[in-house]
């Protein structure tokens, strides 16, 4: 009777195919400590919001990029921290920006955060650690309201850290920035507008 299996390979060559396959996994699995980058040499920043499908917004796949999520999609000194590492150790060549419109960073006035930090902290934020990683870190002078980094023009604020990053002497790499249009599901470069209306920060 005939075989009516198909074979890509050579009878008695079928372990070719699972070495190549397990060396494919081994790659995958330990592409830290080969020194293997990310498929698209790419850093993705971006807002923590669940309404952002960064993934399919950049048409990028598992493996393509290292993402990084916080709230507002901004440049934080972690940021910073990241992708200092990631440029220089893990060759990473571009870092893509991408906030968004209607961002919760835009929804309540600085003050009224402030006094909301303050009451769940029971008063004083001195003595709260803010980056319990490297507690001799802190804000130093800076307001409660300089470090959550409320958000007043997202198309101004993408911009600029967009040149926040490409400037800095820690990071090696090319630098894009995209806002992203919850109201048409489309990205967009700082400055342009797709949607009819978009939602802007409300103020007191």
């Amino acid at each position: 009777m005939a075989d009516s299996h198909n074979h890509d390979h050579e009878p008695g060559h079928h372990h070719e195919h699972v070495d190549a396959t397990v060396a494919d996994h081994d790659d995958w699995a330990r592409r830290r400590r080969k020194g293997i980058p990310t498929d698209d040499r790419l850093l993705v920043v971006a807002c923590m919001d669940e309404r952002i499908p960064v993934e399919d917004a950049l048409d990028i796949e598992l493996g393509d990029a290292q993402i990084f999520r916080n709230a507002g999609g901004k440049v934080t000194d972690d940021v910073i921290r990241s992708a200092a590492l990631t440029t220089q150790f893990f060759d990473t060549e571009e870092i893509i920006v991408v906030n968004h419109t209607d961002c919760g960073m835009m929804s309540a006035p600085d003050d009224a955060v402030v006094d909301g930090l303050e009451a769940a902290a029971g008063g004083d934020l001195d003595d709260v650690d803010l980056d319990p990683a490297l507690p001799d870190l802190s804000i130093g002078d800076a307001t409660v309201a300089d470090w959550v980094r409320m958000t007043d023009n997202i198309d101004e604020a993408c911009a600029a850290q967009v040149r926040y990053l490409e400037e800095h002497p820690l990071v090696d790499a090319t630098v894009h920035g995209y806002v992203y249009e919850v109201e048409s599901g489309t990205l967009r470069h700082p400055g342009g507008r797709i949607a009819e209306e978009i939602s802007t920060r409300v103020e007191d």
